[in-house]
């Protein structure tokens, strides 16, 4: 929020530690935000070349040195009524050759702006194709579902055949995009949950540089290792209160419930091993079989983390929700001992310390929400900006890899910050993970 004591001065008298204002729509200057620190000469010369006049200053937020400066003093002094009496302004300098330099780099950085504009409106339309690529599949995973006993054989060339061009989209992409999705409705949840667990399988297949038959079959037993809930009532698996012992001990039944169908499905054996046992944890407190370590198959290891990560961030009881960041940081620093350690550190690596979904603050104190990660440089998301004069349909898509001053200060809570706010950046009920397949400058294919 802008402090009501800002000061106007004119435009000469700027210096270098200026806290400033730019009373100017977003896409009529060439910098990231409208308020900022004026940190080098360059920007000072930038400023100028706006061609504005005066410009404001927060004098708590700016350097002590600037606002000490000799100019700065004769700018404007409070009056008893709160209004500020100006005093003698420094005059504007003649037009330098550099500033005329600077205005021509003005105008091309502006023009470059304006391209990021039209990149933004493309990258939302982008996230509503990848979004609609989302809903298709879960769709396509509700008729599998469907399937399992009427065409048992069609079920498993159904799956397969998803998961084959999911995992060779994902793993021959030069760069990998992760799209966090919007809240869906219709009562799906089950199957986002068994698409999440493949995407967050198969990336961190990618991760591991797994050859693409092992990822096929990682990516088939991660599809379908819930397949055992369709003989456990809904009741139970819907049930929001904790459930008593004897619907938990019906509800750990599902794992072998599942290899009773997969074997059936005559799945290959790692793929049963996956719906078996992604229960397991490394420390022996898992189920059904309360393996330990290496005993727990390899592929299995794997779809446990992804399994226990999404549960966390898509509990059925939405009030036991924890932010993607919450859930990375709770299984990293209190629980590491349940997860194979390798490939724990391949979800982090993977996800990032900030992961899609994630409101977080800026050094500059800007709040945000992490829109998409980009797996080859995961502390540098895209982050949708919160702007209350910009609109929210216009939001920033901040891409932190091009801000070489600024970088991402905490995580916060939704609930932590203010309403309009929460509503502007509408964080996820649900988090959902797509990925878009595609290199920056040109656009592969995707699921």
């Amino acid at each position: 929020m802008e402090p009501v004591e800002s000061l106007t001065i004119p435009v000469a008298a700027l210096q270098v530690g200026h806290y400033i204002y730019l009373d100017l729509k977003w896409f009529e200057h060439p910098f990231s935000f409208n308020h900022f620190k004026i940190k080098s000469a360059v920007q000072l010369a930038e400023i100028r070349a706006l061609g504005v006049q005066k410009i404001r200053i927060n004098p708590q937020l700016s350097d002590p040195a600037a606002m000490h400066a000799k100019d700065t003093s004769k700018i404007a002094v409070p009056a008893a009524d709160g209004s500020l009496t100006p005093t003698r302004a420094p005059e504007q300098p003649a037009e330098s050759p550099d500033l005329v330099a600077t205005s021509a780099t003005n105008s091309t950085i502006l023009q470059s702006k304006r391209f990021m504009m039209q990149r933004m409106q493309e990258q939302r339309a982008q996230a509503q194709r990848i979004e609609s690529a989302f809903v298709n599949t879960v769709g396509i995973i509700h008729n599998i579902e469907k399937s399992l006993y009427s065409q048992p054989r069609e079920t498993v060339a159904q799956a397969t055949d998803l998961v084959t061009k999911i995992a060779d989209s994902i793993l021959s992409a030069p760069e990998l995009a992760i799209q966090v999705m919007g809240d869906k409705l219709g009562g799906e949840d089950l199957y986002f949950h068994s698409l999440n667990v493949t995407m967050l399988a198969l990336m961190m297949a990618r991760d591991l540089h797994l050859p693409s038959e092992v990822a096929g079959v990682l990516g088939l037993g991660a599809l379908l290792h819930d397949i055992g809930h369709k003989e456990v009532p809904s009741r139970i698996l819907l049930k929001i209160e904790p459930l008593t012992q004897a619907e938990r001990g019906l509800f750990e039944m599902h794992c072998q419930f599942g290899v009773d169908i997969a074997k059936r499905m005559q799945l290959a054996a790692p793929a049963i091993a996956i719906i078996r046992e992604h229960h397991e944890l490394d420390d022996g407190s898992g189920y059904p079989a309360k393996l330990k370590g290496q005993a727990i198959n390899p592929l299995a290891r794997l779809v446990v983390i992804a399994n226990f990560y999404d549960e966390l961030c898509n509990p059925t009881n939405l009030a036991d929700a924890l932010t993607p960041h919450e859930a990375l940081s709770l299984m990293f620093a209190k629980l590491r001992t349940k997860f194979d350690a390798k490939f724990l550190q391949v979800l982090i690596r993977c996800l990032g310390v900030y992961p899609p979904g994630t409101i977080v603050q800026l050094s500059n104190g800007s709040v945000g929400m992490v829109a998409t990660v980009n797996t080859a440089r995961p502390m540098k998301p895209v982050v949708m900006i919160y702007d209350a004069e910009i609109p929210k349909e216009e939001a920033i898509l901040l891409d932190m890899e091009t801000e070489l001053d600024l970088n991402i200060a905490k995580a916060i809570r939704p609930i932590q910050i203010p309403r309009e706010i929460f509503n502007y950046l509408s964080p996820r009920t649900r988090v959902s993970y797509y990925f878009d397949a595609s290199s920056k400058k040109a656009t592969g294919n995707k699921p």
